[in-house]
């Protein structure tokens, strides 16, 4: 088993490169996480909301989104991954400002958003319950997360953490662990 480091550093490495084509639209795997976009701005337009934070934002494709559907807010991202901050910084996104940071030690005041996102990169976090420590600490009361990340059922659970996460780390990707809903 590899320490938290260790799999922050593969994380970066994995995707300095992807940050080259995740918006291209021949991202390949990383293609999958555009589908888990309309169910999250279906759930934030349930609630009003001022200030919003994308943990795990990448290039900010999902900041973009909300940009345009739902102005006149402020959105920050935050991504472990200096070159995906740059790329999303590249966009220009009036409302939005992105940061490199972890979201095991979001670097936030207290009580700053109102919402929180995370699309498809809790699998990456090596001590979870740091996030969401983290999470509770700066959504404001009444605040709002939503998390969404690849799931399955407890056998194939099993089976991906103890032998496709393994390989994946092999190969150079910082993938921890899946976890049950």
């Amino acid at each position: 088993m590899k320490s938290d480091n260790e799999y922050k550093a593969l994380s970066i490495k994995e995707f300095t490169k992807a940050a080259e084509i995740y918006d291209s639209g021949r991202a390949g795997i990383y293609e999958m996480c555009k589908d888990d976009y309309p169910p999250i701005l279906e759930e934030l337009k349930k609630d009003d909301f001022e200030d919003l934070l994308d943990v795990g934002c990448g290039t900010g494709p999902m900041v973009e989104l909300l940009a345009s559907e739902l102005p006149g807010r402020r959105y920050t991202g935050l991504d472990l991954t200096p070159k995906m901050i740059e790329v999303a910084n590249a966009k220009g996104i009036e409302e939005a400002r992105f940061i490199v940071g972890d979201a095991e030690d979001l670097p936030f005041d207290d009580a700053s958003f109102d919402a929180v996102i995370c699309a498809n990169s809790f699998h990456h976090y090596p001590n979870p319950q740091a996030f969401f420590a983290g999470v509770a600490r700066v959504l404001r009361p009444g605040g709002k997360l939503v998390l969404r990340d690849y799931t399955a059922p407890a056998p194939i659970l099993w089976l991906m953490n103890h032998t496709e996460m393994p390989l994946a780390n092999l190969v150079g990707h910082g993938d921890v662990r899946l976890h049950p809903r």
